[in-house]
């Protein structure tokens, strides 16, 4: 039961479309570099839920100046994101799925870094929310409850990255691509400036 309450309880909070959501969405519609991306996402979730486990989620609570921090940094990250996602959406020749020039590993890799640990909500629902949920099972459950939300993590980033490429006929055209970036544009603006509400 604690298996299946963790891979429950992650889940409905992975499963809300957010910034991540949407850049591994995009990765895999681009068919590019999905494994490391993917790997990056879920491997992070298992750091931050073992972390809450272990009691970083008590301590981050504690410090107005890291939530701070991690708010505005969060914020200027999505700012960046959602203007480079309006140009790519206002110059269709250059998101054309065929045509496309791949990114760097290294720069994708970082910007799934920056998309997972700039955002202050991961920390919430990850370290602080999973975390003591999982301790308010006690010491014997709140590992199976942190490895269900682990798989749930798994399951999900990898069901989003690679089942996105049964969408690929739809994209191959460039309005379809214009549409996604211009929908990931106004997400990104939106979820800054909320990030920013007092």
């Amino acid at each position: 039961m604690p298996l299946l309450a963790g891979f429950a309880t992650a889940l409905s909070l992975i499963v809300a479309i957010g910034a991540q959501n949407a850049f591994v969405l995009r990765q895999g519609l681009r068919r590019e570099h999905v494994l490391p991306v993917v790997l990056t996402c879920a491997l992070s979730d298992a750091i931050l839920i073992s972390s809450g486990i272990l009691g970083l989620g008590a301590l981050l609570t504690r410090s107005q100046l890291v939530l701070d921090l991690t708010k505005y940094a969060g914020a200027a990250f999505l700012y960046t994101y959602a203007v480079l996602a309006a140009k790519r959406a206002f110059n269709p020749s250059s998101i054309t799925p065929a045509d496309h020039t791949p990114n760097a590993l290294r720069a994708v890799v970082l910007t799934c870094l920056a998309f997972t640990y700039l955002n202050p909500h991961v920390y919430l629902d990850t370290v602080v929310l999973l975390g003591s949920l999982a301790n308010q099972r006690g010491t014997d459950d709140r590992w199976l409850y942190g490895l269900g939300a682990v798989i749930a993590s798994f399951t999900w980033f990898f069901s989003l990255g690679f089942f996105s490429r049964k969408l690929s006929a739809l994209f191959a055209r460039p309005r379809a691509w214009q549409v996604l970036d211009s929908g990931i544009a106004v997400l990104m603006a939106s979820l800054a400036t909320w990030l920013l509400l007092p």
